[in-house]
């Protein structure tokens, strides 16, 4: 009995989590021309594009999953892979790496609890990311924490500036 319940509440959830998928596709219309917008409302919702739901879209919208699929991989702004709340950013850009990022991706790393070949905390709040560039060379050393610039950071900057992103989000909290 308990295993039947389990699972009415697992299909219970998928259909849900379905639901919401196909008002998005709605939203946008069933058109390949829409798929993009799609996968980047799924992402704002999920944080990723789990493979469930790229071959869900995939049918919705008529389209192989391979081409779903291609889409996601080849655009940088997609993951495949959970996401935290909060995307931290280290440029590791040419002007950035020989002004020493290397000190802000270690600092960041021990701030968060990350462990070796972990992105995203365990609590799925913070994600970091080291990008290839991101056009700020002349601010060297320079981080993006949640879509702002941080620049010439240093250990100290970049500590102080996660901390007042806690301190904003338990302010929010109240």
């Amino acid at each position: 009995m308990a295993q039947a319940t389990a699972a009415s509440e697992k299909e219970s959830r998928a259909s849900r989590r379905f639901e919401k998928i196909q008002a998005i596709v709605e939203q946008y219309g069933a058109a390949e021309s829409a798929l993009i917008p799609i996968l980047q409302k799924v992402q704002e919702e999920y944080r990723y594009l789990p493979e469930e739901i790229l071959t869900f879209v995939a049918t919705a919208l008529n389209l192989p999953p391979a081409t779903v699929y291609g889409v996601a991989t080849f655009y940088a702004q997609f993951s495949l892979e959970p996401k935290g709340k909060y995307i931290v950013r280290v440029c590791d850009g040419t002007a950035c790496h020989v002004r020493k990022n290397q000190t802000l991706i270690s600092t960041v790393k021990e701030w968060l609890g990350l462990k070796e070949g972990q992105s995203t905390t365990e609590d799925m709040r913070y994600t970091l990311e080291i990008v290839s560039c991101i056009g700020a060379c002349a601010l060297a050393p320079a981080v993006v924490i949640n879509g702002k610039v941080h620049g010439q950071m240093t250990p100290e900057k970049v500590t102080k500036a996660l901390e007042e992103l806690e301190a904003a989000e338990k302010a929010e909290d109240k």
